[in-house]
């Protein structure tokens, strides 16, 4: 459909009356924003005609492509029987109850309950709170300290913002909340000390997280929060050592585990959850994005028996929620998305199709003169890119040519997110052959014009 208003009256309208989330607003107000206006399998049409491929599923979300009907059906049906009605008040309806209930069944195992929100941010707000809750109903109300990594994305409300690890977060916070703390990320690439082997140094990443835990005080420790892949961090794949340390000192000292999976959930690593990839049990698991692949806003936190357990024993209110929480529709999206996902074995193919041929098609850019490393498990992958491949010395100025690279991944039609100067993907869960090749002859010019740019930066 021919949109009857031009790009650049769209750019116009865009610059005056819409604030950008992540966003220099000077610089997009003189360059204008990139307008899209539809989608269609994996790929996206921008206002001037020129399709792209979406190497990044929106956001780490439509892993069953762009314009599938029944998720549009679904949202029909359900706002023609119940477009909305709260959750509060004793209430409910059969949507939650029926997605509810198949979560439980697709969880980890000690996993039987949900809490709904719209946003990652708002679920992990929510976890924030009830590991506070669950510690003071257990008579140990000391416990508020939760132990997160540097570089760790877990939302940008001012809770779930300084319970990550990002800097640039942080200093908009004004100031961080007290009572979470920070520990290395499992970044053996550009962490690990000269000759460090991947599995030491997942076990001297999973020690950092007990030595703060004695620095604070066991007593005084309430969880464990972490992504099992750190995906807006750059992609970081902890060594295969590290989750396994990680679970022993958590269940050494009796504190949660919080898994945040709101990039990793539903099926991107190969499992339902991430931490069924690993082999961790977590006591919360939150998700947003891929519920409902993004068709609309769903977020929630599992959460296990034992805390289950523990609300349940003690007559009072847990006081919190949201308006929209078990929204009816979001709730009808999320199980048709769920029901496609099964009938296409889309989780099943992470594993045997589609991310060891990401994994094959990123390996053949390992010996490019830019790049210092490649990494991918399942549909998520990432290409470091450095000035020199011996020493890995970066560029100056970080983020700058991770910019210059992805402009160039823009320009050719494909999508690669730069965090800093790393180039990562999270590719639908629909990707064939024919998406991967298309992928490979893009990221191949994009990674041989970057260099032109910069090549008096690089050392051969």
């Amino acid at each position: 459909m021919s949109n009857p208003i031009s790009s650049e009256q769209l750019k116009n309208l865009d610059a005056a009356h819409h604030l950008h989330p992540f966003t220099n607003h000077q610089s997009l107000r003189a360059s204008g924003a990139r307008i899209i206006v539809r989608g269609e399998g994996p790929y996206i049409f921008d206002s001037e005609g020129h399709r792209i491929l979406d190497g990044m599923a929106g956001l780490w979300t439509t892993s069953v492509g762009y314009g599938r009907r029944e998720l549009a059906d679904a949202a029909h049906a359900q706002m023609l029987e119940l477009p909305f009605y709260n959750t509060f008040f004793k209430t409910t309806h059969p949507p939650v109850i029926a997605l509810s209930r198949k979560i439980a069944e697709i969880a980890p195992a000690n996993i039987n309950q949900v809490i709904y929100g719209s946003s990652g941010s708002e679920s992990n707000d929510t976890a924030i709170r009830l590991i506070r809750h669950y510690w003071a109903l257990k008579g140990q109300p000391n416990r508020r300290i939760i132990i997160s990594r540097k570089n760790a994305y877990h939302g940008s409300t001012i809770a779930a913002g300084s319970m990550g690890g990002m800097s640039h977060v942080h200093q908009h916070s004004y100031p961080v909340y007290e009572g979470f703390r920070h520990v290395m990320d499992p970044y053996w690439y550009g962490e690990a000390f000269d000759g460090e082997t991947p599995e030491a140094f997942g076990k001297r990443a999973a020690r950092a997280i007990e030595d703060e835990i004695l620095r604070c005080g066991p007593e005084n420790v309430a969880a464990f929060a972490a992504e099992p892949v750190q995906g807006a961090g750059g992609v970081k794949i902890p060594p295969e050592s590290y989750w396994p340390e990680v679970q022993k000192i958590v269940d050494k000292y009796g504190i949660l585990l919080l898994a945040d999976e709101v990039i990793t959930g539903f099926g991107r690593l190969g499992t339902w959850f991430g931490s069924q990839y690993y082999g961790i049990r977590p006591n919360f698991i939150t998700f947003a994005k891929a519920a409902t692949s993004g068709y609309i806003p769903l977020s929630g936190l599992m959460i296990d028996d034992t805390i289950a357990e523990a609300l349940m024993a003690h007559n009072d209110d847990f006081n919190h929620g949201y308006t929209f929480a078990g929204h009816p529709v979001a709730c009808a999206v999320a199980l048709k998305n769920i029901d496609i996902m099964e009938r296409e074995r889309l989780v099943s193919l992470v594993t045997e199709k589609t991310g060891p041929s990401l994994a094959s098609m990123l390996a053949k850019f390992k010996d490019h003169p830019l790049v210092g490393e490649v990494r991918s498990v399942g549909m998520l992958g990432a290409i470091e890119l450095v000035a020199d491949k011996k020493t890995r010395r970066r560029f100056a100025n970080p983020g700058r040519v991770g910019l210059i690279c992805r402009d160039h991944f823009f320009r050719e039609g494909f999508i690669m997110r730069a965090v800093f100067d790393t180039m990562v993907c999270a590719p639908p869960l629909i990707w064939t052959d024919e998406h991967f090749a298309e992928a490979e002859a893009v990221i191949k010019k994009a990674l041989d014009q970057t260099l032109k740019d910069v090549a008096d930066e690089v050392t051969a």
